[in-house]
Order: C-alpha cells, then structure tokens, then sequence
C-alpha cells in the first residue's frame, strides 16, 4: 500500500481512488492530460515580475514585496513548497519592513497552473498569515481553481515521490 502523506486530510475515499490511480499506473496520465505544459517563468526577476503583477491584480493595499524568488533549498520533505517571511528593522527612527516569497525550484518545470497556485498561496500570507477561512477565501478569490490546483499538485507530489519528476512539455506560444 502507497502511503498517501500528501493527502492525509483526504477522505479515504480520495485516497482509494488515487491508489488504484497509482496500481494502474494512470497518475500520469491523469495529470499530463489534465496539464498539458510548463510556464516560461525560468528566472528570480520573471517571477518577481509574475507575483507582482498577480499582487497588484488582487490585494494591492497590502504591503510592498522586496524579494520573490527560487529557492533550491525549500524541499517538499520539510513540508513547505514556498515560504512568506516579514523581516522588520530598524533604520534610524523608523521600523522598516520588508517581504519575501521563496518559492521551491521544483516549480520551474510545472505547469503554469501549479506556479499561480503557490504564488497565490504565498501573496495571501500578506494579509492573512494563519491558514484559516479568510486565507483561503482570500487564495479562492484570486484563483477561482484553487482547491482543485491544490489537490492536483498534491498527486504532482505523490507522482514525484513515488516515481520522481514529471516531464511535461513545454507549453506552445
């Protein structure tokens, strides 16, 4: 039996049909017909220009971001894909603060959809930092998808850890 840890708040029911996904060797194929290829986004400035522009769509009043990029060093085993930190200092007599979004590397080579989803995730941390209704009915609102994408990367996921990376094509222009 497959140990299902990226969907343990699943119901059983979920997870039966992901296993027989799994037994039958369909996972994949669910997921590259489902997904037909990856973004363009390759570099730290492309997806600071990327989070910023879905930032200034949906909650504009909320706070600058100073950094989004990257990180080879966010794993999946640590149970994070991107992280949200608020770095304050002080500057003479003024407290500055600054944002960051991290995003894993693993999200270089997904399908675009994959990349909203976690950029979405990261920005509503900006006003909402516990993952509670408001954070998630902030994520919804500014991606309608975003609890089907949620699910879908968690197979993404199981995919990765039972068989590795997916090779989606590139997406056509």
């Amino acid at each position: 039996m497959h140990e299902m840890k990226y969907l343990t708040g699943y119901p059983e029911e979920i997870k039966h049909q992901v296993r027989l996904l799994i037994n039958e060797n369909q996972l994949a194929t669910v997921l590259l017909k489902k997904y037909s290829g990856t973004h363009e986004i390759r570099t730290d400035s492309a997806l600071y220009c990327y989070v910023l522009a879905l930032k200034n769509m949906f909650i504009r009043n909320a706070g600058p971001l100073s950094k989004v990029v990257f990180d080879n060093d966010i794993h999946v085993i640590r149970r994070a894909l991107g992280l949200h930190t608020a770095i304050s200092r002080v500057q003479g007599q003024k407290l500055k603060s600054k944002s960051e979004i991290r995003i894993s590397s693993l999200f270089k080579h997904v399908p675009a959809k994959f990349l909203r989803m976690i950029a979405v995730h990261e920005l509503a941390h900006l006003k909402e930092k516990e993952h509670n209704k408001a954070f998630y009915k902030l994520c919804v609102s500014m991606e309608p998808d975003y609890h089907q994408l949620e699910f879908d990367l968690r197979l993404y996921l199981t995919h990765v850890d039972l068989f590795g990376e997916l090779t989606w094509v590139k997406a056509m222009t």
